[in-house]
């Protein structure tokens, strides 16, 4: 069922349907492709942000959506509907997801990846007390966060890898990236930006860094997404990528401030100037790729943006670090 502007989103409807629409027999031909780029089951293959699939029914519209009573109100609220989307933790079933909604709560998603990687950090840093072990300890880090979003962005970073090096046309590419399968190209993808982010975290727990470096990453990686949803447009028109609506000027500079002083906070001015740079260049590259593969952005699109500005964002602040320049 296509999902129009003002269609009610929820949470998980949109991830079930992809899971649902895929369980039909592929043809041979289908079979083909998918050897060479077809998509996977990834972990958190029933979240919503990746899964670019129709939402198939609303979520009750409760105090907590359109009817807020006050600034306090839709605050809370746009902190917990952004909280659902981007992770595992429950906050409310009364929640509405209404199209503009999710776009309007774009500001608090740094505040999100605040709260996550503090949580992240926990057990890293109670193994990292015990063993003494760098390397494991940022395995654990790891684990802890794709624990926390359900590998939420990690299934949206493998269907960009089997979609785009998998289709030989857009429309082609689309329909791998809504397939349940894992190809090669996606697997290639997933261990390359695991390996690049054990490699950052190790070395930033050995430098002592490693909450500044959990901390910034989150926010500013969670900042790249609405980003991508602001300048590019959608590519489907039917996917959440166009249901969650673009977000306004003034929910991404709220976005933008907060990461910008709690940065500032906790790392200083010339690593909250790295990051920003680190985060612009990795919203380049992804956009530039996705709008000359698919034509714009898609909620795989948007998973695949904040692994690889989480990846950017973290090894610049380690080169300035190691430059002596912070």
């Amino acid at each position: 069922m296509p999902v129009s502007p003002d269609q009610p989103l929820s949470p998980h409807s949109a991830r079930d349907g992809k899971k649902a629409s895929k369980k039909a027999t592929p043809s041979p031909a289908d079979c083909a492709d998918a050897q060479q780029g077809g998509v996977g089951d990834a972990p958190g293959a029933d979240h919503d942000l990746n899964g670019d699939e129709p939402a198939e029914s609303p979520v009750n519209t409760g105090a907590a959506g359109h009817d807020a009573n006050g600034p306090a109100e839709w605050i809370v609220a746009d902190f917990g509907r952004a909280l659902m989307l981007l992770s595992r933790i429950p906050w409310s079933a009364r929640l509405d997801f209404q199209s503009g909604l999710i776009a309007r709560s774009v500001w608090c998603w740094p505040l999100v990846g605040v709260f996550l990687a503090g949580i992240a950090v926990l057990p890293a840093q109670a193994l990292l007390w015990l063993t003494g072990n760098a390397g494991l300890a940022a395995v654990f880090a790891l684990l802890a966060m794709v624990g926390l979003t359900g590998a939420l962005h990690e299934d949206g970073l493998a269907d960009c890898g089997d979609g785009f090096g998998g289709g030989a046309t857009r429309e082609r590419k689309l329909e791998i990236m809504r397939d349940s399968r894992i190809g090669s190209y996606g697997v290639v993808a997933l261990i390359l930006a695991f390996a690049a982010r054990f490699f950052v975290l190790e070395q930033a727990i050995e430098q002592g860094v490693f909450m500044m470096v959990m901390i910034v990453a989150a926010m500013f990686s969670r900042l790249a997404m609405p980003a991508m949803m602001a300048i590019l447009p959608p590519a489907r028109p039917d996917g959440l990528g166009r249901g969650a609506g673009r977000p306004g000027l003034v929910p991404l500079m709220v976005a933008l401030l907060f990461a910008v002083i709690i940065t500032m906070l906790v790392a200083g001015p010339v690593l909250m100037l790295g990051a920003l740079l680190a985060m612009g260049l990795a919203c380049g590259v992804v956009g530039l790729v996705a709008y000359w593969q698919i034509g714009g952005q898609s909620g795989d699109v948007l998973g695949c943006s904040q692994i690889v500005a989480e990846i950017f964002v973290a090894i610049s602040l380690l080169s300035l670090l190691a430059k002596g320049l912070a």
